[in-house]
């Protein structure tokens, strides 16, 4: 794990000056250690080159891996302090959070994309490059199936039931459900896996369905990138991460008629209040079917009844 500069002095701090209770000490050694090793990955742990795009698109990273808003604000409040201290001690020029702003609480729709920007999406991808199949098959499974960036990173070859067209997923708490992938998904897959999983397979791979190149399974970063470079190859203007995916798998099948119930299985919500929030993304769809389809919401029955 990456070690981030100063926190141990900022601990003491904490400890010897703030009022924060044990736990919230602890909570914010944790969001710190968290996003040393984003910035790890980003080659950016001289605290010095830290940018406010670059912890925007941290937090953006927290919201697609699921975080609630509440544990993205305490995240926030994490950073703000830590590099408000290290302003005040000289070990920065400048804070990089000032301008940061904490999410709402408050439940919003989440991004969906269109069957059409779908296309446009997978569209993009070019064959012709390394791994271009590959990319085909995780998009398409992510659609297919609503997975979570977690479990498709966490997906094993044996899990794809293909004969019978279902995978199983491992989902939060390790709880197991069964889900359909359908034809195209498969198709992809079995392309991958004839053509292309065998030339990025190392002795430890394992039974990891997608590798990347190193042939180690895919982290949650490496599929939101994947992601985030085929959305902008696209010209796809929306915030997308692989989570977005998940969103248009559920509103996709709400639009079709599915019942909420199926599609809470699906998901592996434990509450069915969780996938309720996609049905307010299917009543704003029905209501502009409404508005353009009724005889009696057409403007031209209003100017006539004026």
């Amino acid at each position: 794990m990456a070690e981030m500069p100063f926190l141990e002095p900022y601990m003491a701090y904490l400890q010897l000056e703030k009022t924060l209770s044990a736990n919230t000490s602890v909570s914010y050694r944790f969001d710190l250690q968290r996003l040393a090793g984003f910035l790890k990955q980003n080659d950016t742990l001289d605290l010095q080159k830290v940018t406010p795009p670059l912890l925007s698109e941290y937090i953006m990273l927290l919201y697609d891996l699921g975080f609630a808003a509440t544990s993205i604000q305490r995240n926030i409040s994490s950073m703000k302090s830590f590099f408000a201290f290290l302003a005040s001690e000289g070990n920065i020029a400048s804070d990089p959070t000032e301008l940061l702003e904490a999410p709402k609480t408050s439940r919003t729709l989440p991004s969906v994309l269109s069957v059409e920007e779908i296309d446009l999406l997978v569209g993009a991808i070019d064959f012709k490059k390394r791994n271009g199949i590959r990319d085909r098959a995780i998009i398409e499974t992510l659609y297919a199936t609503g997975m979570r960036v977690s479990e498709l990173c966490g997906f094993a070859m044996e899990q794809l039931l293909e004969k019978d067209g279902l995978v199983r997923v491992f989902g939060k708490g390790s709880k197991e459900r069964i889900v359909p992938i359908g034809g195209s998904a498969l198709y992809w897959i079995a392309q991958y896996l004839d053509k292309e999983r065998f030339c990025i397979a190392k002795p430890d791979s394992g039974s990891a369905m997608f590798l990347n190149f190193r042939g180690k399974p895919f982290s949650r970063m490496g599929i939101w990138k994947l992601i985030r470079q085929y959305a902008q190859a696209a010209g796809i203007q929306k915030e997308i991460s692989p989570h977005t995916f998940r969103h248009s798998f559920a509103t996709h099948l709400l639009e079709g008629g599915a019942d909420i119930r199926t599609v809470q299985e699906m998901l592996g919500h434990s509450n069915i209040v969780t996938t309720e929030i996609y049905t307010h993304v299917d009543r704003e769809y029905l209501k502009e079917i409404h508005r353009s389809f009724h005889p009696r919401c057409q403007r031209g029955v209003i100017d006539a009844a004026i």
